[in-house]
């Protein structure tokens, strides 16, 4: 015996391949790969710090406390951007989903996701000898997420077809 569909039939062309699948995810998980080896030591503040011999030979007469601020804001502005970038990525793999859960509420997911692949990273961090685990730093990441989050759903909002309140909706439910 076979059970009838309870939903409406999709045909072929909305059921979603796996290709299809692969190349929405393939982005955000290079990027999750990317995100874990510069957690070790090759971002380390000995590498980035080379940043700072080009500022002293543009500027050689910078005090050593603005180089140290100057590297300090450089690596957490790479925090709040390698994951802005990565919940960019989730939103646009979850957003187009063809589970019907993960397309709902794709922010939450997305931001979800930021977060908790942050503090793995912090904590991949806490093994790695030239780096220092840090919440602060998980703070700056899960903030970043949170900004390309809500631009993408602002813009999204403001080009729906039916108006911000359709959209609210979907962000809430």
């Amino acid at each position: 015996m076979h059970s009838q569909p309870t939903g409406p039939r999709q045909n072929s062309s909305q059921v979603p391949s796996a290709s299809s699948r692969f190349w929405r995810y393939l982005p955000l998980i290079l990027w999750a790969v990317l995100i874990f080896i510069a957690s070790g030591n090759v971002l380390s503040a000995a590498h980035t710090s080379i940043l700072l011999r080009a500022v002293r030979w543009l500027f050689p007469n910078v005090r050593d406390e603005s180089l140290a601020v100057l590297h300090l804001l450089v690596r957490k502005a790479g925090h709040l951007t390698e994951y802005a970038i990565f919940a960019t990525l989730a939103a646009r793999a979850f957003r187009a989903s063809a589970h019907d859960l993960l397309r709902r509420h794709w922010f939450w997911v997305s931001l979800l996701l930021a977060i908790a692949y942050s503090l793995t990273d912090e904590f991949h961090q806490s093994f790695v000898p030239s780096r220092t685990a840090s919440i602060y730093d998980s703070l700056i990441d899960s903030v970043g997420a949170l900004i390309a989050l809500t631009i993408i759903w602002l813009r999204h909002r403001k080009s729906a077809p039916d108006g911000p309140r359709a959209t609210e909706a979907t962000l809430v439910s």
